[in-house]
């Protein structure tokens, strides 16, 4: 095998297959990867190809790639084989087959966070086999398609121009588009997996509703949950309709209350109803509650996931409850006391626990007479509150002051972003 090769795939893509002996065998038709990469000689690991679809009198074949060499020629591309190595069906099965489901499908840029298609993908030879190193997503892969890209790049360069090229390394990318293959979705999605909740969001909002639904449905319910939140509304609603009742009921039970019930609020009464009978009765009752508020008043958008205690209990025991709870960073903005009548009595932060005694009281530490919002408020009152006083979260109080949430610097942003937008609309 030639030591050092490399070669695109749109160029071997219908290319003749000779024997040793310069006697035709057939047509390329694809080239086949395993949907586990390997190391490729560094400490990179990218997929090794380790088959080959040929066309052999309008039949479509798989073998093993071993025998089989691609070499270049004067610039021309030429594909040799010294022995004909069916292809097992669980190496075939566990396969990712390039043109098929890479050429011209969606990708995910991990370096951008985006989706972008595959116009080539660019393959290496060395010694110890031949590796998918990279796909091209720029206009000289495309030229390249149609057969043009060598002698527009040779005009161009009487003028000092050259065609844009965009490579991203495979280790960059992850495929999407596994929907009609049998590999399992949860290693195909391995990478997107390390982006965060918004990334994800954002990308999977930027594809087509079968994809988006596949991607989605692969996730884990935590990653889901924390992904369906990061949602655009319109996104949201195209997953809270394309899959099973139960699955997002599931879902529903593990966001915040207040980003639950916007997502219901959103739907049609009959959906809204099933997925509140669906869900568990403690979550349910909380969104329903949720669910009365106008929304333009401040108990539409506050978070009922707070930390309230009596003024009486130590920062130790304050410390073992929250190891017990594991609550979301946003909780901790701020943390409540209240009474035996659940009334709001003062706040604290982790800093004044923090540097305080162990065995010291809440009330040596905590502020009286904390700001806060009634309910029923008007939203637009928030933000003047928040510039004002420099606050993170403001405790949220009903008419009798009892502690019902708080509304955290996040929503307020959020809340004041989507009107801008509707009102731009």
């Amino acid at each position: 095998m030639t030591s050092f090769v490399t070669f695109y795939l749109s160029r071997v893509i219908g290319k003749r297959v000779y024997d040793k002996n310069g006697n035709l065998i057939g047509f390329v038709k694809d080239l086949l990867i395993e949907s586990e990469p390997v190391y490729s000689g560094d400490s990179t690991r990218r997929p090794i190809v380790h088959g080959i679809a040929l066309k052999i009198n309008k039949e479509i074949k798989y073998f093993s790639f071993k025998y089989f060499e691609i070499s270049k020629i004067h610039g021309k591309i030429k594909v040799e084989c010294s022995k004909l190595d069916e292809l097992p069906a669980k190496e075939r099965e566990d396969s990712i087959p390039l043109a098929e489901l890479i050429m011209d499908k969606q990708i995910v840029d991990l370096n951008g966070r985006k989706v972008v298609r595959v116009n080539d993908v660019r393959i290496v030879t060395i010694a110890n086999g031949s590796f998918a190193i990279a796909v091209d997503v720029g206009m000289e892969g495309l030229l390249r398609r149609i057969g043009i890209a060598k002698p527009l790049k040779a005009f161009l360069s009487l003028f000092n121009g050259g065609l844009p090229s965009k490579f991203i390394l495979w280790d960059d990318m992850e495929a999407i588009d596994y929907s009609n293959l049998n590999i399992k979705l949860s290693t195909s999605y391995s990478k997107l997996n390390t982006l965060h909740p918004s990334d994800l969001a954002d990308i999977i909002e930027d594809l087509d509703n079968a994809t988006r639904k596949s991607l989605f449905a692969a996730l884990d319910e935590e990653r889901a949950a924390d992904v369906l939140e990061e949602m655009e509304p319109h996104a949201q609603i195209n997953i809270v309709e394309s899959l099973p009742v139960e699955k997002i009921a599931d879902l529903l039970e593990k966001m915040p209350a207040n980003e639950a019930a916007d997502i219901i609020d959103a739907l049609e009464d009959d959906k809204a109803e099933l997925l509140l009978k669906e869900m568990e009765a403690g979550s349910s009752q909380e969104v329903r509650e949720l669910l009365e508020y106008d929304d333009n008043e401040v108990g539409s958008i506050m978070t009922t996931e707070i930390l309230a205690f009596n003024e009486n209990m130590t920062v130790d025991s304050v410390l073992n409850e929250l190891r017990i709870k594991k609550p979301e960073a946003d909780a901790l903005y701020n943390m409540f006391v209240i009474d035996d009548n659940e009334e709001l009595v003062a706040t604290f932060s982790l800093r004044d626990m923090l540097v305080s005694e162990s065995t010291t009281s809440i009330r040596h530490f905590m502020k009286t007479d904390p700001l806060y919002l009634y309910d029923t408020q008007e939203v637009d009152e928030i933000a003047e509150m928040v510039s004002k006083y420099n606050l993170l979260a403001i405790p949220v109080v009903n008419s009798s002051n009892q502690l019902q949430g708080m509304v955290v610097i996040d929503d307020i942003i959020e809340d004041l972003v989507s009107k801008r937008r509707t009102n731009k609309k």
